[in-house]
């Protein structure tokens, strides 16, 4: 998997190939298309186990605060490989553009990790009385720090700083938890 990110990050998805990969690797190129018989398959995965090591749902932060645990998904380690994790963004981006039947796919891949772990933060939040249940649609406010920054590395191909991280989660997750009633 790593030498399938080394190759994305380098070639893009369009100069990706599963026989560079093999090179990479080391590996035979029988064996890797028999396991991945297509880059797509090969870039989604890769990309999947890069995203799901940033993200253990077993080991999130437990501050008894929703700003404390969630800030605390901030970690040096993880922005310092943001520009590379911009490129392979970048090269998702390109994947679903020549191929949009899997633009889901890459979305789940790239911010799935990371939804899952704020809707545990915002039920773990919810069930501790810090926000109003009744008006918290948990799947959407669950997206949106990861769509947002998302769309900063993606689009406007931005770092994603803890500067910026901690502007949106005060000034648009926080906000939203409190009074996302329908029509505020």
């Amino acid at each position: 998997m790593d030498a399938a990110i080394d190759v994305l990050v380098e070639q893009g998805f369009d100069g990706m190939t599963v026989d560079a990969v093999a090179a990479r690797a080391r590996a035979g190129k029988a064996t890797m298309h028999r396991r991945w018989p297509s880059k797509v398959v090969l870039a989604l995965e890769a990309v999947a186990r890069l995203e799901a090591a940033d993200v253990d749902l077993d080991a999130l932060p437990d501050t008894g605060s929703f700003r404390g645990d969630i800030t605390g998904l901030i970690r040096p380690k993880a922005l310092e490989d943001g520009q590379r994790r911009l490129r392979i963004k970048g090269a998702l981006v390109t994947m679903t553009a020549r191929k949009p039947r899997l633009a889901t796919a890459a979305a789940e891949v790239s911010t799935g990790p990371w939804v899952r772990a704020n809707r545990v933060l915002i039920e773990r939040a919810l069930d501790r009385g810090e926000f109003p249940r009744e008006h918290v649609d948990v799947a959407v406010l669950s997206e949106v720090v990861p769509q947002l920054c998302s769309a900063r590395a993606c689009l406007r191909l931005l770092p994603i700083t803890p500067e910026y991280l901690l502007s949106v989660i005060d000034g648009v997750l926080i906000p939203a938890l409190h009074g996302s009633a329908p029509g505020r």
